[in-house]
């Protein structure tokens, strides 16, 4: 197996994942990307981190880009003895918004980049299985994956999902605090057993949801209703609860954008959302494309990408 002495760029998108009644199925790319260079070496492991993250997070083996393509190149067959990466980091972190599946999407795209014949010995299928085994749930892999809406769902053969595309007019739109949240923290506010009349509730939303987000964006506002998950995790994130209900009072369709904090917020165009204190307001579109290399954009390096801009057009 042959390993390419170039470097490769990854750009991979950031994710909503639940979308309110969907949770740990349904997810949603959006256009704000993070971009990630690589590239083999002889020598030790090394990672440079601008942006998102920069001084925060390792500069070694201990990166989650790292870690991820450690695993793709086991796949794949063979390791290589070092890596030099370059992350240009716009996606929040530990905000609710995929920041953990972009850096384990970019490690796998990457990985099968540096190898010949990478994208057949390891396609969308089973780099979506491998994603999911290193995150432990579908729901913002796939989509960072695939681009669109996805459906996702695990079973004996590991992850799986199906990719839509989302109705034209809808514009997702984020408030991003400046508190950080984590996902096991949220997970554990949740009940281990909830009402059969809610999870009823939440299947009929959900397949609404699919509907609404397909072809029939007039039923947002019902499809994101949610009695699973999101008023449990109130008390621990209570700005955005607050946020959520404010938005919905205005009768728009706003969910608790993954485990939170932030808010998502599928708006229809004739839609100005305010300003609100404390957030940051990002209007966005829906990535289409997923996780992509650079080579497929017409850049090969992180020089020839445009990354200054808070938000990306892609």
């Amino acid at each position: 197996m042959a390993l390419l002495s170039h470097p490769v760029v990854a750009r991979v998108p950031a994710t909503s994942a639940n979308l309110g009644p969907g949770f740990d199925a349904l997810g949603l790319a959006l256009t704000l990307y993070d971009d990630v260079e690589a590239r083999v070496t002889a020598g030790d492991v090394t990672v440079e981190v601008r942006g998102e993250g920069e001084g925060d997070l390792p500069g070694d083996e201990r990166h989650l880009v790292v870690r991820a393509m450690r695993q793709a190149f086991e796949v794949l067959g063979e390791q290589p003895a070092g890596l030099a990466l370059r992350c240009r980091n716009r996606i929040p972190q530990a905000r609710g918004l995929g920041s953990s599946s972009a850096a384990i999407v970019a490690g796998i795209v990457l990985a099968r980049g540096l190898v010949e014949g990478g994208v057949e010995r390891l396609d969308d299928a089973a780099a979506l299985v491998l994603a999911n085994d290193i995150e432990g749930h579908p729901d913002n892999v796939a989509p960072c994956l695939l681009g669109g809406f996805t459906i996702a769902w695990t079973d004996g053969s590991g992850a799986a999902a199906v990719r839509r595309e989302p109705a034209p007019g809808i514009r997702p739109i984020l408030f991003v605090p400046e508190e950080r949240g984590l996902t096991e923290v949220a997970r554990a506010a949740l009940p281990p057993a909830v009402p059969h009349a809610d999870a009823a509730f939440n299947a009929g939303r959900a397949a609404l949801l699919v509907h609404a987000l397909s072809g029939d964006p007039d039923r947002l506002f019902a499809a994101t209703e949610d009695r699973l998950h999101q008023r449990y995790r109130a008390e621990g994130m209570r700005g955005t609860a607050d946020l959520v209900s404010a938005l919905r009072d205005q009768g728009v369709a706003a969910v608790v954008s993954g485990a939170g904090p932030s808010v998502l917020a599928l708006a229809g165009a004739d839609w100005t959302p305010s300003p609100v204190p404390g957030w940051r307001v990002l209007p966005l579109d829906v990535d289409m494309a997923g996780a992509r290399l650079g080579a497929e954009l017409g850049w090969g390096t992180l020089e020839h990408a445009e990354w200054d801009d808070p938000v990306a057009a892609g």
